[in-house]
């Protein structure tokens, strides 16, 4: 029995060196290394801004109305609003607005079926596609740096998402998930030569290339995450251009937190299975930039269970070892590096009154965490819809 338990110390062990490494390594990069983005200025390419909205009453017309406010020439950009489920009173808004709406009905929807139905609706004389969830408000300037990064020759672009809510305990623990995804998976692996990891929104891509990767794939859920891999096998790396950002409104209730993790840890999983073996066999030809995004960035347990099982881990072994501190030295040594690559990543302003009440949410969202993984059986074989219900900037007011 002491071997057992030995045994899967060992493992956990090995598994939490690399998963605190790996952030600990990233987050001191886009902490370190400034990575500037090539822009040029000049050349004006026409936009197609695709908006999926999948039963998003509530949100798309407003949405619909701030894309249409960019600094941007509206004859070089049309926003297309995928219209899923939505009721015929909202239907008849988007109408009435300077904007593409395609209608879309499946048996069972996904993001993906959606925008194939699109890209083989509308015209295909764009340079750049667009993607926004149906809460997403970008920036007045965003068209525009997006258009000069890709002018530069960059033909996949991720930009920033932030929060555009605050509300709750949740959403603030979201938003700070948030910047941290963004300086560890973005930030520190555009820094390290990398390609920064695809969120599903506020991502521009040259519309050819999207197009034809776009109508291969038939994935349910984390399409983004499919689509990077597609992007790096075909030999287009993403970059992170940190200025163009675009507002995305944050889980605000423990429910709808549960939901989104299932259908983000499900992802992930159903993609490194997909994709483990292409993955290993690229870093045998010495691509480790497919390697990382197909494997590594996918085996670790979602940041939050993480940060739990290592300070479990250190307080059972404290109490067990309390005659003898130093066998839970590695343990409190790992928590503090994982801990570290966090404080890293979040800028010294947002460490306010409301991200420290917040903290105190954070069991609660390890539980939730943990009941994900109880429902991810089935859960990448239906699309899990996640409701939306805030239609301006709160976060920025």
């Amino acid at each position: 029995m002491y071997n057992l338990l030995a045994s899967v110390e060992y493992i956990l062990f090995v598994y939490f060196i690399f998963t605190t490494a790996y952030a600990l390594v990233f987050a001191l990069a886009g902490f370190l290394i400034p990575k500037k983005v090539k822009t040029k200025e000049g050349v004006l390419n026409k936009i197609a801004v695709f908006i999926p909205a999948y039963k998003e009453d509530f949100v798309i017309v407003p949405v619909a109305l701030e894309a249409l406010k960019q600094n941007y020439p509206q004859e070089k950009y049309r926003v297309v609003v995928i219209a899923d489920s939505l009721q015929p009173p909202t239907l008849e808004k988007l109408r009435n607005l300077a904007i593409d709406v395609v209608e879309v009905s499946f048996e069972k929807s996904t993001k993906v079926k959606a925008l194939q139905v699109a890209l083989n609706t509308i015209a295909s004389d764009f340079d750049i596609a667009l993607i926004l969830d149906a809460d997403n408000v970008m920036e007045t300037d965003f068209l525009m740096k997006i258009n000069n990064a890709y002018s530069a020759g960059n033909k996949v672009i991720q930009g920033q998402r932030v929060a555009k809510n605050t509300n709750t305990s949740f959403a603030v623990l979201d938003s700070v998930s948030e910047i941290i995804n963004n300086h560890i998976y973005r930030k520190g692996h555009s820094a390290l030569g990398m390609s920064c990891s695809l969120i599903g929104s506020g991502m521009a891509f040259d519309f050819k290339v999207f197009k034809e990767t776009m109508l291969e794939m038939d994935s349910v859920g984390g399409f983004d995450r499919e689509m990077e891999v597609k992007l790096l096998i075909k030999g287009y790396k993403s970059i992170y251009l940190e200025t163009a950002k675009v507002y995305d409104e944050k889980i605000d209730k423990v429910e709808n937190f549960g939901k989104q993790r299932t259908r983000w840890i499900s992802s992930q999983f159903v993609y490194l299975k997909k994709y483990f073996v292409k993955g290993c066999a690229s870093l045998l030809k010495g691509n480790l930039v497919l390697f990382n995004s197909a494997v590594l960035r996918n085996v670790h347990l979602p940041r939050v269970m993480n940060l739990g099982l290592l300070f479990l881990l250190a307080f059972v072994h404290l109490c067990f070892y309390s005659f003898w501190p130093a066998f839970a030295l590695k343990w409190l040594i790992l928590f503090a590096a994982y801990l570290a690559s966090f404080i890293l990543s979040v800028p010294l302003s947002f460490y306010n009154k409301k991200f420290f009440l917040a903290v105190g949410s954070v069991p609660q969202a390890f539980v939730e965490m943990t009941k994900s993984f109880f429902k991810l059986r089935n859960a990448n074989k239906t699309f899990i819809h996640t409701p939306h219900t805030h239609t301006d900037v709160e976060a920025q007011k």
